[in-house]
């Protein structure tokens, strides 16, 4: 039986393998590695464990999670702060992805001011747990006044896509390889 949790501490190794294996095993470089738990899942773990939530297995593993930021001027401040140098050692290439990653929702702040990422192992997807993280974090951001929440994917990625609409989230606009989607709360 799979549990949704409210992330915590003993999670995070756990969702730091999610992060880089939900699409199957990761074979990435250490240096490649870094850079997506960097841009991707750190500061949301560390900073905000608030606003995150993990699904969990009879072990108590966590084999899926939504992670998010509700605060999108709080997120760039730190992130930019604390979050892009550990970047440092890398090439400009690499240093403006992370950068970009999140340029792309400062003009989305007014109305989805939260933005959100959600990883589930491969063996764990298809099975519901992606709308019951959602459905938390959802409840978690109305709680809390958030009026909308958005996230950036890839635009080829035809699965993360269909999930979103069915959800109910919009496609706002695709830049570049990248698909925007939103959702009112």
């Amino acid at each position: 039986m799979v549990e949704i949790k409210r992330y915590e501490e003993k999670y995070k190794e756990d969702v730091r393998f999610v992060c880089c294996n939900s699409d199957g095993p990761c074979d990435w470089s250490e240096k490649k590695r870094h850079i997506i738990l960097t841009t991707y899942c750190d500061y949301f773990i560390e900073k905000e464990g608030h606003n995150c939530f993990v699904a969990v297995d009879e072990n108590d593993r966590a084999i899926g999670y939504i992670l998010c930021a509700e605060n999108y001027d709080k997120f760039k401040k730190i992130f930019r702060k604390e979050y892009l140098p550990r970047l440092r050692k890398y090439t400009v290439s690499d240093r403006i992805a992370a950068v970009l990653s999140t340029f792309i929702q400062a003009r989305l702040r007014k109305k989805y001011p939260a933005h959100m990422h959600i990883d589930i192992l491969p063996e764990y997807q298809r099975m519901g747990l992606g709308h019951r993280l959602m459905d938390t974090l959802c409840e978690n951001l109305r709680k809390k006044g958030v009026k909308g929440v958005c996230l950036t994917m890839f635009a080829n990625n035809e699965k993360g896509g269909n999930f979103y609409r069915k959800y109910g989230f919009t496609l706002l606009k695709t830049f570049f390889s990248t698909a925007i989607f939103a959702l009112e709360l």
